[in-house]
């Protein structure tokens, strides 16, 4: 990067649905944005989402992610490859340095939300790009209205997961790995060696017991937040790791913002495009009246 230090008015960190809704109105209220994309956006593993608002038809995730980048930089929004690696806080906002450059800017968002735990399944990826493995049943259990669903996990969230899809049907196994769950009818012990995906099935083969077959399998493994920047300033979270927020979606720590899944609440396209433009209202009138 070659931009002087103080090229920029507003930083976002991540280029997922928050960050480049956050990247169009700092734009159109005429800030210098500038957007940084670390990696692969979790919404790019969207095969086609029907509850998106606007695309009753669907759109798929890397579809929705071109739209909306086009959108920033139609606007004037820079978008640049890099990650950042450390987050300072400095008297007039913020320095950050990524690789060997620095920058420096009043405001920054971060919307670096979260990755979630796969299991060592092989073909999980292929799975998860065909919608026969499944992180959010928000999303797309609507999808799989009266299908046969399994859930893997080890613990109370796929016990709570299993029950938001007896919502969409009433054959639902909890595939629980380590120690058996109990509270839901149909729980049973598994490995991960017993899983496999298989012509269009997912295959529950545990040795000297019958074989079981599914539509689809929801994962339950959990997630980690990316949190790491804003948590080094002293920003606060939940006990989930998320971070906490008030109303205009800014942290704990003065002059930094929020948006999307590393913020506490539902992890949804449609909350974190509303968190973002919140966010950077905040962050358009806070620079206003600087």
């Amino acid at each position: 990067m070659t931009e002087s230090p103080q090229a920029y008015e507003a930083i976002v960190i991540g280029a997922g649905p928050a960050g480049l809704t956050a990247a169009t109105y700092l734009a159109r209220f005429r800030r210098r944005v500038l957007v940084l994309d670390g990696g692969t956006s979790r919404a790019a593993w969207i095969p086609e989402s029907h509850n998106t608002p606007g695309f009753p038809a669907g759109i798929s995730g890397t579809a929705l992610l071109q739209r909306l980048r086009d959108q920033a930089e139609e606007y004037g929004a820079v978008i640049s490859t890099a990650r950042a690696d450390r987050l300072e806080q400095t008297a007039d906002g913020f320095r950050l340095y990524i690789g060997g450059d620095c920058l420096e800017a009043p405001t920054v968002l971060l919307a670096t939300g979260l990755v979630d735990h796969l299991p060592a399944i092989p073909g999980v990826d292929a799975a998860l790009a065909t919608s026969l493995a499944r992180v959010c049943p928000i999303c797309d259990a609507y999808e799989a209205i009266d299908a046969s669903l399994a859930v893997v996990g080890d613990g109370p969230l796929a016990l709570r997961e299993a029950e938001f899809l007896r919502t969409y049907s009433q054959d639902v196994t909890v595939l629980m790995l380590g120690d058996e769950g109990a509270g839901l009818a149909d729980v049973l012990p598994a490995a991960l060696d017993d899983i496999r995906f298989e012509d269009r099935e997912v295959v529950f083969a545990p040795q000297g017991r019958a074989e079981q077959r599914f539509d689809y399998l929801y994962l339950a493994l959990g997630c980690a937040v990316q949190a790491d920047l804003a948590t080094a300033l002293g920003a606060r979270q939940d006990d989930s790791g998320k971070l906490l927020a008030d109303a205009h979606q800014m942290t704990t720590v003065d002059g930094l913002y929020v948006a999307g899944d590393v913020v506490l609440g539902l992890n949804q396209i449609a909350v974190a495009t509303g968190e973002a433009a919140i966010a950077a209202t905040a962050m358009h009138n806070r620079l206003r009246k600087a």
